[in-house]
């Protein structure tokens, strides 16, 4: 065992961010200067139109729904790990019930701890929303690789060593992993593969066009999602293809 993987091991949340700072952050953001401007434009002017347009009298709803179905609060907050590996806390619609293990395991397929109304928002991506207010913030961008809890970073990266590359963007509502059907757990190394394959490229081939390209895809999947969930017919719609694990 490396002494990378003692370290993680001995104290997971300092060595994250420590790995995680060396010269490749300053070399990548130097190339990027004018794009990471004008994704971050980008951010601010779409998650204030978001929070103005649809979460001004959306959230009233969604915050009825959730404290008719279950007892706790209307949020549900826990801390991920952002751009050169620094924690932030993440926000969303709660969508389980109150219990312990919130900040230990997430969520899984079938999973009882998820409420009526919780599995409506899923199904629809609505439970997301409030992520606007951490992109707005600059904690999270529109686009980027999904942020993960410290204990999946650490689990992740000892299957796939560079898993930390995936850190040099900031976090994002969608991905190209997302827009490709990768969401959801990741229980073995194909699915924790594929998507990191997705999040790699998206971090080498970043522009503000992928950027529009991958939010529009999303918006057309949300919509897909909402049809699906009144009439009951289903059509994927994805980005591209999904690769081969040796490109």
């Amino acid at each position: 065992m490396t002494s990378r993987h003692t370290n993680l091991q001995t104290s997971p949340e300092t060595s994250w961010h420590v790995i995680t700072q060396n010269g490749i952050i300053r070399s990548f953001v130097a190339s990027r200067k004018k794009y990471l401007f004008f994704k971050r434009c980008f951010d601010v002017f779409f998650s204030s139109l978001v929070i103005l347009l649809l979460m001004s009298w959306l959230l009233p709803l969604v915050a009825l729904a959730i404290k008719l179905d279950s007892r706790g609060p209307v949020f549900f907050r826990q801390k991920r790990i952002g751009r050169n590996g620094r924690s932030f806390m993440c926000i969303k619609f709660r969508t389980m019930i109150q219990n312990k293990e919130a900040d230990e395991r997430p969520a899984e397929v079938n999973d009882d701890r998820i409420t009526k109304t919780g599995k409506i928002l899923r199904r629809i991506n609505i439970d997301e929303l409030p992520q606007f207010l951490n992109v707005f913030a600059g904690q999270m961008s529109v686009v980027g690789p999904r942020p993960h809890m410290l204990a999946d970073c650490i689990r992740f990266s000892f299957v796939i060593h560079s898993y930390q590359f995936r850190s040099l963007m900031r976090p994002g509502i969608t991905g190209w992993a997302q827009v490709n059907g990768f969401h959801g757990p990741t229980s073995d190394y194909e699915s924790i593969s594929l998507r990191y394959y997705w999040d790699a490229q998206y971090v080498r081939k970043a522009n503000l066009w992928l950027d529009l390209r991958i939010t529009g895809v999303t918006i057309l999947q949300m919509l897909q999602n909402i049809k699906t969930l009144f009439t009951g017919r289903s059509k994927k719609i994805t980005e591209t293809q999904r690769p081969e694990l040796s490109e």
